[in-house]
């Protein structure tokens, strides 16, 4: 089963929010619906970026990759690279 990581950006203050699922159109649903603490306050949101990954240890690594550089630079930088269609 294949699992994602994906970052959204806010449509109402333009902040960015980082996570890993392996349904990635349900995910964003949810958080559009409020069915998240900390995005609920801050919707809409869109998806800006995904990669997919063999299972959820890898997404799980590369989610904490992410994270871990604190970069809006480096986020901006990812959502530069195209979506799939």
């Amino acid at each position: 089963m294949p699992y994602y990581v994906y970052i959204l950006q806010s449509e109402l203050d333009g902040t960015y929010y980082v996570g890993s699922t392996s349904d990635l159109g349900m995910r964003v649903a949810r958080h559009n619906q409020g069915g998240s603490r900390y995005t609920k306050s801050k919707k809409p949101w869109k998806l800006i970026h995904s990669e997919e990954f063999e299972n959820k240890s890898e997404a799980l690594i590369r989610e904490h990759q992410i994270k871990k550089r604190k970069s809006r630079e480096y986020i901006e930088a990812l959502a530069r690279v195209r979506l799939p269609s």
